[in-house]
C-alpha cells in the first residue's frame, strides 16, 4: 500500500524551525504528530510518500529535525526502504534531506 503526506496540505504551507520553542510548524512538531506515527504504522512492502512542493520553503532545521532525526532514531537505510520523496519545485531539497539522513547534522 501507498500512503502519502503531503506537508502543504497536511501540516503547513509555511513549515518552521527546528522546535516546538522556535514557534508555530516546528520540525519536531510535525515529527510527533505526523511523520514517526505514520512511519511507525508502516507493514511490510508498504511505502510512504512525502510531497515536499507548496510549501513557502523549508528551515534546514525543520528538515534535519524531521528526516534526519527519523533516520537517527529507526536507520537511514530502515527509512529510505519505506519513504520516497517528491519535489518538482525544489528537487534539490531530496539530496539535501538524505545528506541529513546521513548524519551531516544542521
Amino acid at each position: 500500500m501507498i500512503y502519502k503526506i503531503n506537508i502543504a496540505d497536511d501540516f503547513s504551507e509555511t513549515p518552521g524551525a527546528r522546535y516546538k520553542t522556535d514557534g508555530d510548524f516546528s520540525g519536531q512538531e510535525f515529527f510527533e504528530k505526523i511523520l514517526e506515527p505514520r512511519y511507525i504504522s508502516l507493514k511490510s512492502g508498504d511505502e510512504l510518500m512525502v510531497n515536499l512542493d507548496n510549501t513557502a520553503g523549508y528551515a534546514t532545521s525543520f528538515l534535519d529535525e524531521t528526516f534526519g532525526g527519523l533516520a537517527r532514531k529507526y536507520g537511514k537505510n530502515n527509512v529510505l526502504q519505506k519513504i520516497n520523496f517528491i519535489s518538482i519545485e525544489e528537487p534539490y531539497l531530496i539530496e539535501e534531506i538524505k545528506s541529513y539522513m546521513d548524519g551531516k547534522k544542521n
